[in-house]
């Protein structure tokens, strides 16, 4: 019996997808990345996982963990060679308990990120991971990427809001560690070797996943500043202020925003004059009746009196704080429009992306005039999007050639400045290489200890991270 009818025998003849009907399963969301594979396989239950990891591991078949298919390095591609079995866990979607005296939810992991988001709402809670791939992404795949997103500044990233997991081990072996304690120290907290991984050591399959109170109160503000320091100084300022109510702190480049304006339709400047670059900030507060508005109001207007912000809109209603997160939300997309470009995701200290930002945009200009940048990102948490291109399509190709040099320059500053070359997008098949130079011998040696403890055949989603 071949492999592919024995897998239908485990997940339902229906639940196996082969030739054409494969295609959105083996090309990345970027387009970068296309693979082939015996057959994409959609388990229903964490048993059916199991039953298939562990057919394929007694064939010796590798595997790839897929989601919502929305990576950004081609972490959940097949390879070229068409010899892997994609594990696409879409059909988990049940929302298995809120307990909302603990403020938990536990979640499978092919519930849409906004499902979790929609269900903590129904209990009164707030589940605060916050994608613009939301309506698509899925939450085995944002704990497989430790996904951070706009609001990581106040609440943490995916490591930091999961309590317990459900994983399926390489050998088909399921491990049930769905526990809702905040203290547990009873041995090594093994979920965080499966957090950020990229489905290299084993398959997520659920996760208790931690809620807060929900906001009853917002302040949404798009601000004009002269430069990074700027902006940098005012979120130091602004949480000095307002302490934990600082939720988001996004910085946009003038280029994104130009692109959002060209590429998305409806999207509006929100300021009559063009600015360098813009803030994103906003509050959020549990107290309905605390004037949220009228302290930042009064916050900005001491900062444009002062000279240091050029100026301000302040959200008057949920539509224009919704019109606002969509600017920035929308930058990726524009840019995925516009065309291929050289993308980083790097974090540096927040005291020294400044600095980052002038050191690249000199060695970048010098190596390649008339290098275009797209700069944005989360820079309350220190994660910035920094994407290179060329305006015109011919210029745009013979620049994209170029790749490995202009990563190199990017790269090197990161490292110098004490950052990471991936902040929250993982390493994939995109850096996998590109780690090499940055990760330290023994740091590198401890990564393949544990893919040899876990994964001793290398079949879990190979060719990614290591």
């Amino acid at each position: 019996m071949s492999i592919v009818a024995r897998l239908g025998g485990i997940v339902g003849a229906g639940a196996v997808i082969g030739g054409g009907e494969m295609a959105p399963h083996l090309t990345d969301w970027r387009g970068r990345y296309t693979g082939q594979a015996r057959c994409v396989v959609k388990p229903a239950s964490t048993e059916e996982v199991a039953a298939v990891v562990a057919l394929c591991a007694e064939e010796r078949i590798p595997m790839v963990p897929q989601g919502g298919n929305t990576g950004l390095v081609g972490g959940a591609t097949p390879r070229h060679d068409g010899d892997e079995v994609v594990i696409n866990l879409s059909r988990m979607r049940r929302i298995r308990e809120i307990d909302a005296a603990n403020n938990t939810l536990t979640a499978e992991a092919g519930c849409l990120l906004a499902e979790v988001q929609a269900a903590a709402a129904g209990a009164e809670r707030l589940f605060p991971l916050s994608l613009a791939a939301e309506g698509s992404c899925e939450i085995g795949g944002n704990l497989s990427t430790n996904a951070g997103g706009v609001a990581v500044l106040r609440y943490g990233n995916m490591r930091e809001l999961t309590l317990g997991l459900e994983a399926v081990l390489p050998d088909g072996r399921i491990w049930h560690g769905l526990r809702g304690l905040r203290k547990d120290n009873t041995g090594y907290d093994l979920k965080h070797l499966f957090i950020g991984a990229e489905g290299t050591l084993g398959i997520i399959t659920a996760a208790v996943l931690k809620l807060f109170p929900r906001p009853r109160n917002a302040a949404t503000a798009w601000l004009a500043v002269r430069d990074p320091t700027a902006a940098v100084e005012l979120l130091s300022r602004l949480r000095g202020a307002c302490g934990e109510r600082v939720t988001g702190f996004e910085i946009v480049a003038r280029p994104a925003l130009e692109l959002v304006l060209k590429h998305i339709s409806g999207a509006r400047d929100p300021l009559a004059a063009a600015s360098p670059w813009y803030v994103l900030a906003e509050l959020t507060d549990t107290l309905a009746d605390f004037d949220l508005a009228g302290t930042l109001e009064a916050i900005l207007g001491a900062e444009i009196a002062a000279g240091r912000v050029a100026g301000a809109a302040v959200a008057q209603d949920l539509a224009q704080q919704q019109a606002f997160w969509r600017l920035r939300e929308s930058i990726s997309e524009a840019q995925r429009i516009e065309g291929i470009s050289i993308k980083h995701d790097i974090a540096v200290p927040v005291s020294r992306i400044a600095e980052f930002i002038a050191r690249a945009d000199a060695a970048l200009g010098k190596a390649f005039p008339a290098v275009r940048i797209v700069a944005f990102g989360h820079i309350g948490d220190g994660n910035l999007h920094y994407n290179l291109s060329r305006p015109e399509a011919a210029a745009n190709a013979e620049f994209i050639a170029q790749t490995p040099q202009a990563n190199r320059i990017v790269h090197d500053i990161v490292a110098e400045l004490g950052g990471s070359i991936s902040a929250e997008h993982g390493l994939g098949q995109l850096k996998r290489t590109e780690i090499l130079r940055y990760k330290s011998a023994v740091e590198m040696d401890l990564m393949r200890a544990v893919k040899q403890a876990l994964d001793p055949h290398g079949l879990m989603n190979p060719g990614k991270v290591l």
